[in-house]
């Protein structure tokens, strides 16, 4: 079901069973490109919710879930049974595998990679310009990778180039400045070893 007030672009297809709700965007033209330019294509089940914006160039999975105001740039590859919640920014050429979960209001910049199962907690912000506003800060941007089944709980902030170990856990509020090992629990700021995942109550079976 499509919203007679949504707006959907040329060059969107749209798999089955899509809803597409009040004042959402479809297939935004990003800067540079006119509408239809870019193929955008999303999956069966698809559902995007009211004022959510969705940028041209995108490949979307199937059972998609995009929350109220949602934004996503130009030319990502999503997975499928994704869901990015309510006003959650993913920026532009960001790598989403299947299964990932972003809550509300978390911030994924360019270049991010999110791998299959991730957890992405509310209010977190992923970074990658070390040096903001140096001269050359859009050529030298650094994405962190997240692996598979990690945890990165709310408030947490992790700076460029970061990499998430397997089945590793973010606590709250962390600032994460240095890699994390698989199956390891961090917290605090700057973020340090706490315990191994196994020694947790409970622990995501393997």
């Amino acid at each position: 079901m499509i919203s007679e007030r949504a707006l959907v672009y040329p060059n969107v297809r749209l798999g089955k069973n899509c809803v597409i709700e009040d004042f959402a965007i479809v297939g935004a033209p990003p800067a540079g490109h006119k509408p239809g330019e870019l193929e955008t294509v999303i999956g069966d089940g698809a559902v995007i919710r009211s004022h959510g914006v969705i940028y041209a160039g995108n490949r979307i999975g199937t059972h998609f879930h995009a929350g109220n105001k949602a934004n996503i740039r130009e030319e990502n590859d999503i997975g499928d049974d994704v869901s990015i919640g309510t006003l959650s920014v993913v920026e532009h050429h960001v790598k989403i595998a299947s299964g990932v979960r972003i809550h509300t209001q978390a911030f994924i910049p360019e270049y991010t990679i999110l791998e299959e199962q991730c957890w992405i907690g509310p209010n977190v912000v992923i970074t990658n310009a070390k040096y903001p506003r140096s001269p050359r800060v859009k050529y030298e941007l650094k994405g962190v990778h997240i692996m598979p089944h990690a945890i990165i709980s709310a408030n947490a902030t992790l700076l460029p180039g970061v990499v998430i170990g397997t089945y590793a856990l973010v606590g709250a509020g962390s600032v994460v400045t240095k890699d994390v090992e698989a199956e390891t629990v961090v917290a605090g700021n700057p973020a340090r070893f706490i315990k191994r995942m196994s020694e947790l109550p409970y622990s995501e079976p393997r």
